[in-house]
């Protein structure tokens, strides 16, 4: 494990939070249930069969771990009746709350969520990632202030060394989530992945708007969706740290950024990386995972009112279990 990633850990088990695992049923979730309880990272629910999972995966040690069935727990009317509340207006009816919530652990998940029973909640090893937003949207909802959740890779550099080291890990935004950003929405992914470095790295974030452009050096209108984003944090979070239209090597090396823009407090000493588009977010990160050896955790999910994340299905308990640290340090406000 990388010294951020136990640096993060520890950082977790510090907060005592408590995390529900969504796929109960699923062996990585269950084997990262027994990682997390053992290291004390936070309490996990298991949402799932307990006779089932104890059946099924008898090398796991379920010491300490709380499992709810949807389909017996004694909170299902509740839930339902909490779900019934959320979605009446979109013409949901009380017996399809009830079926929806004994029957899908996702949306017992964040139902629990809602109602403050857990602090954070992991799925999406089995779940689609549709399956795991559509529960988000519908019963945890964006942020206040937000209207458009969006993701961020953290990006840990590699333990050889990395010659830029101005924070120990970095925010790459949005990579996983919107394809092509509005201006709102771009201003939307600034003022979220501004969270998610205070939060999950703990650095104070210095924000780059990235563009083929450095301050006016080239005029496109996709550069001046970024410009009038940029225009809109300032005006409405003047406390964040941020600047653009910015091109990668003015944002992060320092003495291109003198050159490029010698006012700017982001330029050459950014660690958070907001990009333009899908296009560019997602290659973005393989380039710098791939060629740069760079350990890439996410998609993580943020601009939420309160934390759920999603998982690659290829994802391992490992994986799983750093998920959930980061859901634990994402519920702090």
């Amino acid at each position: 494990m990388s010294k951020f990633l136990d640096n993060l850990m520890q950082r977790a088990a510090a907060l005592g939070k408590t995390i529900a695992l969504a796929e109960g049923f699923d062996p990585r979730a269950c084997k990262a249930a027994e990682m997390l309880t053992k290291q004390g990272i936070c309490k996990v629910v298991l949402i799932g069969n307990e006779d089932e999972a104890k059946a099924n995966f008898p090398e796991v040690d379920f010491t300490g771990v709380v499992f709810e069935n949807p389909a017996t727990s004694p909170k299902t009317a509740q839930y339902a009746e909490t779900l019934y509340e959320l979605r009446k207006s979109k013409g949901m009816t009380l017996e399809t709350a009830e079926k929806i919530v004994s029957t899908n652990n996702m949306f017992y998940a964040c139902v629990a969520l809602k109602r403050g029973d857990v602090d954070g909640v992991v799925g999406g090893a089995v779940f689609s990632s549709a399956d795991v937003l559509r529960a988000s949207f519908q019963v945890v909802k964006p942020a206040p202030g937000i209207n458009s959740v969006s993701s961020c890779f953290v990006m840990i550099p590699p333990e050889d060394g990395f010659k830029y080291d101005s924070a120990p890990a970095y925010i790459f935004s949005d990579c996983a989530v919107i394809p092509y950003p509005t201006v709102d929405q771009l201003a939307d992914i600034v003022v979220s992945a501004n969270d998610s470095a205070k939060n999950i790295i703990g650095i104070d974030p210095k924000i780059a708007m990235l563009s083929f452009s450095t301050k006016g050096s080239a005029n496109h209108e996709a550069v001046d969706k970024v410009r009038m984003a940029y225009e809109k944090v300032k005006a409405e979070h003047p406390e964040i740290n941020v600047d653009g239209e910015m091109q990668f090597d003015a944002a992060l090396v320092p003495s291109v950024g003198k050159q490029k823009a010698p006012t700017s407090t982001v330029a050459g000493e950014a660690n958070v990386f907001v990009f333009p588009n899908l296009d560019a977010g997602n290659i973005g990160y393989k380039i710098a995972q791939r060629l740069g050896n760079f350990m890439a955790v996410g998609p993580v999910m943020q601009g939420l009112a309160l934390p759920v994340n999603d998982l690659s299905r290829g994802c391992t308990a490992e994986d799983i279990a750093a998920t959930a640290a980061i859901t634990a340090l994402q519920s702090v406000k």
